[in-house]
């Protein structure tokens, strides 16, 4: 079963047992995790085969030529990139039976609750607080910019269990139950019109501690996991030639010669030739995570990707002149997913100045890239080994 022949016949033995036409999206996605295709580089009884990585494409394969359903991973994006992964490295054998499978399936959508009103780019800073009581912690706090909260069963949580250690130190990893009476999610209307994002609210939400992730004061460590695999899951998707946000600039190059000038042509071809440096280093950077998990590289690919998408969606909005100035609708919604490529150009424009927010601010990404890439000396930090509750805020 450690070759491609061999997941050929598993994919075609489940789509025989299984036939997409007649069965039920979601019974076809559950048949699919229990024969190990979901991710087949997981262990066996976990959605996956214990093979490489790699081999996923195989699968892919055989079940797009048979229109077989996917798992819709925009929707469930955080709880696939960001969730699973840390599930699987610090969660024990029954946290991974409870939670892999429905959220694979799409069952149930995951938030992530790390960012706060004075912990964003100094996430370590983060003033939530968790208080042993019995099996149970009781976690206060507030949270921000949490994509999908209004949507979510679960979310990935950290907070400040001990707050006499340096700030880095006495923070614990949690699931949170997103229906706990506890939860108030509130939607943050963005430039866009739209609320993707939520500030979320916890008092007195109280978690079993059966729902810690890694060691009591160990959070940090296990939230570095979460963090690796988010900003892998935002710069390093795959996408294939003049896809993502040069897709529609390209396009409209073509269709429209009355708008070209020679200065803009220049702008586009650098982009466009860029463009394609980011998807091709994306993907030698998949094929690295097929030896291990993620490192800093991830870090370097988000860059790009907020850089590119934000001077690409510029020169479209460039390039249409006073079609560019529109926007189709400033009508507040709470969406399900983002969608860049199905929008307008200004609409692109827009929701492109969070790329360089969200996922790790580009500011920090630059420090992460010249401290752990390139060997760069650190910057001083003056609050290293300081007591998190002795700190100014």
């Amino acid at each position: 079963m450690t070759d491609a022949a061999g997941l050929r016949t598993r994919t075609r033995a489940l789509l025989a047992a299984h036939p997409p036409a007649t069965t039920e999206p979601l019974d076809f996605l559950k048949a699919r995790f229990d024969a190990g295709l979901a991710w087949v580089h997981y262990p066996l009884g976990l959605g996956g085969l214990d093979v490489p990585r790699s081999l996923q494409a195989v699968v892919d394969a055989e079940l797009a030529e048979a229109g077989a359903p996917d798992n819709d991973p925009r929707r469930i994006g955080i709880g696939l990139g960001m969730a699973a992964p840390t599930v699987l490295k610090y969660g024990t054998e029954e946290q991974k039976r409870r939670f892999l499978r429905p959220l694979w399936v799409g069952e149930e959508v995951w938030c992530q609750l790390f960012s706060e009103p004075g912990a964003g780019s100094d996430l370590a800073a983060l003033g939530t607080r968790a208080v042993r009581d019995g099996d149970d912690w009781v976690v206060d706090g507030q949270k921000v910019w949490t994509s999908s909260a209004h949507l979510a069963r679960w979310a990935i949580l950290i907070a400040r269990t001990d707050p006499a250690l340096p700030k880095h130190q006495g923070i614990s990893y949690f699931i949170c139950d997103m229906t706990d009476p506890g939860v108030e999610v509130r939607p943050l209307r963005q430039i866009t019109g739209e609320a993707e994002f939520n500030e979320v609210f916890l008092s007195g939400v109280r978690i079993p501690d059966a729902h810690r992730l890694g060691a009591v004061g160990e959070g940090w460590k296990v939230a570095q996991t979460t963090l690796m695999n988010e900003r892998v899951s935002i710069g390093g998707m795959r996408i294939p030639r003049e896809g993502g946000m040069i897709g529609p600039v390209s396009r409209a190059w073509r269709e429209r010669p009355e708008l070209r000038t020679h200065d803009l042509h220049q702008r586009l071809l650098t982009l466009w030739v860029e463009a394609e440096v980011a998807r091709l280093t994306g993907e030698r950077l998949r094929q690295q995570l097929v030896a291990g998990q993620p490192g800093p590289e991830g870090s370097g690919m988000k860059l790009a990707f907020a850089r590119l998408n934000q001077e690409i969606s510029g020169l479209e909005v460039e390039l249409l002149g006073q079609d560019g100035l529109l926007y189709s609708d400033w009508t507040m919604r709470r969406p399900e997913l983002v969608d860049f490529t199905g929008r307008d150009a200004g609409y692109r424009y827009l929701r492109s100045k969070g790329n360089s927010i969200e996922g790790g601010t580009s500011e920090v990404l630059l420090n992460i890239v010249a401290e752990r890439v390139l060997g760069l000396p650190s910057e001083p930090r003056n609050d290293k080994d300081v007591a998190w509750k002795d700190l100014a805020r």
